[in-house]
């Protein structure tokens, strides 16, 4: 059964709580952001729950804690509850009183499959984009969209060669590749994978965001596993999830990674204006932008406007939960890439409130 979200607060706790938190303090923005993003979600959270039962933790708590571990990267959920244990700021964002007893860690394994399933952390990637819509923090026209790779928790030793490889391929023309022929024994949906010629090969997935170029808030977030169209194919997924916040006609910045023929004719054909960063022609790999599209004055903006998406990837992958992710399997990989992007967001929102 679903906790209760709002307890009967002992009072001296809770106004002890109020006035030791500086009222400048960036977390009291953000947690104003993260209630009204959860108030909107509390039907859904009671679908997830049994009508009968035990009282569990209640999920708004829940996931105000692991924004924590996102925002202060704390290593582990271990070290977030030994954290809990003593830091009334952290205590007071969770809503948890002074002298409550801290939660037993499993609390986070026994209770994150059931959010993974309700796609919590998408519907609060969600939630967060309105309220940047309702600030008019966004930009409704131009969009960037970029990867970014995840290393997996795993080691390039165990992967091992399968006992019952395909008949066929998966490459072109039903060619074997390596993922078709070994497995990862810890991390089976992990690959083998690198960005770029002079790095190593490590087990690892992609994350993969759209950000509107006004001011770098990421409106959508997605993983997968790790290949080398998984790029393009993830960000058709993310423009059609995409109709809501976005005007009838709009451009897209990317870098020459998507630079391929059956992606661009995919843009103008869902009204995508593509401004893709391009090769020097040559005989090998001929350009398929326009003229039109090439001369468009907003393609140097889009260009530029594409530094935005990195900060994303280097705020995440810096010292965070995203630099190497604990968690196995594409699922789990792919709610904490969700579950982070709105984080990003909601540290970036209070930092351009508090300057409006």
């Amino acid at each position: 059964m679903r906790g209760e979200d709002l307890q009967q607060l002992d009072v001296f706790s809770y106004v002890s709580a109020e006035e030791r938190i500086p009222s400048d303090h960036p977390l009291r923005a953000i947690r104003r952001m993260v209630d009204e993003a959860l108030k909107g979600m509390s039907g859904h959270f009671d679908t997830l729950y049994a009508a009968g039962g035990r009282p569990s933790i209640a999920p708004e708590k829940l996931v105000r804690a692991l924004l924590l571990q996102a925002l202060y990267s704390v290593r582990s959920e271990r070290q977030l509850m030994e954290q809990m244990d003593y830091n009334l700021l952290f205590r007071w964002f969770v809503g948890i009183n002074m002298d409550d007893a801290i939660w037993d860690v499993t609390v986070f394994t026994k209770n994150r499959e059931r959010l993974i399933r309700g796609e919590v952390a998408e519907r609060l990637l969600l939630a967060v984009v309105q309220q940047a819509h309702a600030n008019r923090l966004l930009s409704e026209e131009h969009f960037t969209v970029d990867g970014t790779l995840i290393q997996a928790w795993a080691n390039r030793r165990t992967f091992k060669e399968r006992p019952d490889p395909p008949a066929r391929g998966t490459g072109s023309g039903g060619k074997k590749l390596l993922r078709d022929t070994h497995e990862c024994s810890t991390d089976p949906e992990a690959r083998l994978y690198k960005k770029c010629a002079a790095a190593a090969a490590v087990p690892s997935y992609l994350g993969h965001v759209i950000t509107e170029n006004r001011n770098g808030l990421v409106v959508q977030a997605l993983a997968t596993q790790a290949s080398t169209t998984a790029e393009r194919e993830a960000a058709l997924a993310m423009l059609d999830k995409l109709k809501p916040h976005r005007a009838e006609r709009i451009t897209l910045g990317a870098d020459k990674g998507y630079q391929q023929e059956d992606f661009i004719k995919s843009l103008r054909q869902r009204q995508v204006v593509p401004h893709i960063a391009e090769y020097e022609p040559n005989p090998q790999w001929p350009n398929f932008l326009t003229e039109q599209e090439r001369s468009d004055p907003g393609f140097a903006i889009s260009q530029y406007k594409r530094k935005l998406v990195e900060k994303v990837f280097g705020w995440s992958k810096l010292d965070r939960v995203l630099r190497q992710i604990k968690m196995r399997g594409l699922k789990r990989v792919g709610w904490m890439f969700q579950l982070v992007a709105a984080a990003q967001n909601l540290r970036r929102m209070q930092k351009l409130l508090a300057t409006a």
